[in-house]
């Protein structure tokens, strides 16, 4: 009875640990991100790095397989017959020509006493050969000592492992940047809804006030109207760009890997210093510093090995197999007690020369020396392509930190002319519609400085991608 009441507890346990787990599993999350934690989360969680990162894991194995055919294959096989029809073989009559030789060689005579004399034609004897039951158990290896394309094989293991690693570092590189992007313009979005909001204080103020000057006579009705037309329009503007926010967060969500329903936090704000930090443009870069350039050169590598292992096969190959082998027979099926069991072995050294197939070889061949040629256009275009998108990001960056020093001059001119109305409006020299004016420049300034330094971060990040340096930022 306690067993069974101890049983019941722990499958009791079982049921609710598996069920607070999973419903922890389904609950949102919260994540309150740098950018830094937002790009490591996305190089744990994002698709397409974690099957890039498994495409090494496969090409490990593939490994394996072509290293296993250069180990000795060794095989077992156990087999039973039973011949309910034992084949029948019809055989020349050799036994009666040599009885009749005989009885001649002898003299001996027949019944009439005349010399038996040999017949022109014996005709055929009816033979089975084999027995009802046969069984065979045996042990095979083979074993390859020299094969060109297996030896190429395993010369391209390392270089295999290595063009899989690079495709993962490119995927990863192009998932950094992309967040990295949409990151610090979800950052701008933010200050984009808080002018909105001013906007909207001060056009609700100004609605407020137009109101009091109708009631007393000093306004008209129209220009109520006008100013609730404002508002309605910038209330329909900020739903427009807080959806546009919204949808900004799931596509960051998708980038990283995250779940759509979990919460995230950007905790980050742009910085000049980043922008600034390192920003020689004349600078000079390598081609091999590109993920897609090391990736090409290993591909163009991984080519070589296809030409050399074609070029190989046209050698001959050695292999080494060996049998042993037991055979029985029987006329019942009675294997597993006594009987004889015979014995058989044999050891073959063998050798395959290639001859003529049909051109298949030399065909392959030109195909691989094509290939291989192919492949080097493609690396002379990627040069060429990298030229030029250092070139444009490098006209990018210096045009954007040239607007963002304009809009840093002008986003400190509207904070002096916003203080000095100010001061003006305290000592009673200013008027209302002054300082809010000045308000909504200074506003104004800011969002333009902001959206200045977005655009400098995005051609910093465009610049330290096309010159090789985006891993070694972030």
């Amino acid at each position: 009875m306690k067993l069974h009441l101890l049983k019941g507890l722990v499958a009791a346990s079982v049921l609710f640990i598996g069920g607070s787990r999973a419903q922890s599993d389904s609950m949102p999350g919260k994540h309150a991100f740098t950018l830094k934690q937002a790009i490591d989360y996305a190089r744990k969680n994002n698709v397409q790095v974690k099957n890039a990162l498994l495409d090494i894991q496969r090409q490990q194995q593939v490994n394996r397989e072509v290293t296993a055919m250069a180990y000795p294959h060794l095989n077992a096989s156990i087999s039973t017959v039973f011949n309910p029809g034992i084949a029948t073989t019809v055989l020349p009559n050799f036994i009666s020509p040599s009885t009749y030789q005989v009885l001649i060689n002898e003299g001996v005579r027949n019944g009439s006493g005349t010399p038996i004399q040999m017949p022109a034609d014996f005709g055929f004897i009816e033979a089975q050969f084999g027995t009802r039951y046969s069984a065979n158990a045996a042990v095979s290896l083979n074993q390859i000592l020299f094969d060109g394309q297996v030896f190429v094989g395993l010369l391209a293991r390392k270089a295999t492992i290595e063009f899989a690693t690079q495709n993962a570092a490119v995927t990863e590189e192009m998932i950094v940047a992309n967040v990295a992007k949409v990151y610090y313009q979800l950052v701008v979005s933010r200050t984009q809804v808080e002018l909105i909001d001013s906007n909207l204080a001060l056009l609700e103020k100004n609605l407020r006030d137009t109101r009091i000057l109708y009631e007393n006579g000093f306004r008209e009705k129209l220009d109520v109207d006008k100013t609730e037309v404002q508002l309605s329009n910038l209330r329909t503007e900020r739903n427009k760009v807080m959806n546009q926010v919204s949808n900004g967060y799931y596509g960051l969500k998708l980038l990283m890997g995250m779940r759509v329903a979990d919460e995230l936090i950007l905790t980050d704000r742009l910085a000049e210093s980043f922008v600034m930090e390192g920003a020689l443009l004349a600078e000079a870069y390598k081609y091999e510093e590109r993920k897609d350039y090391q990736y090409a050169q290993i591909g163009k590598r991984l080519n070589e090995y296809n030409l050399r292992r074609y070029k190989l096969s046209q050698i001959p190959t050695f292999s080494l197999s060996a049998v042993y082998a037991k055979n029985a027979q029987r006329s019942t099926w009675n294997f597993l007690g006594r009987g004889d069991w015979f014995t058989i072995s044999n050891i073959n050294l063998n050798l395959a020369v290639p001859i003529f197939n049909g051109f298949v070889t030399k065909s392959r061949i030109q195909q691989s020396r094509i290939e291989l040629r192919k492949t080097e256009n493609q690396i002379d275009a990627l040069k060429n392509s990298i030229d030029r998108e250092v070139a444009s990001a490098k006209n990018n960056f210096t045009s954007a930190l040239e607007r963002l020093n304009v809009q840093r001059r002008n986003q400190s001119l509207a904070e002096q002319v916003y203080q000095n109305t100010k001061k003006k409006y305290e000592i009673g020299t200013g008027s209302q519609i002054e300082i809010n004016v000045a308000q909504t420049d200074l506003k104004a300034a800011q969002t333009n400085y902001i959206t200045a330094l977005y655009d400098a971060v995005i051609s910093k990040i465009d610049y330290l991608q096309a010159t090789g340096k985006l891993s070694q930022t972030f």
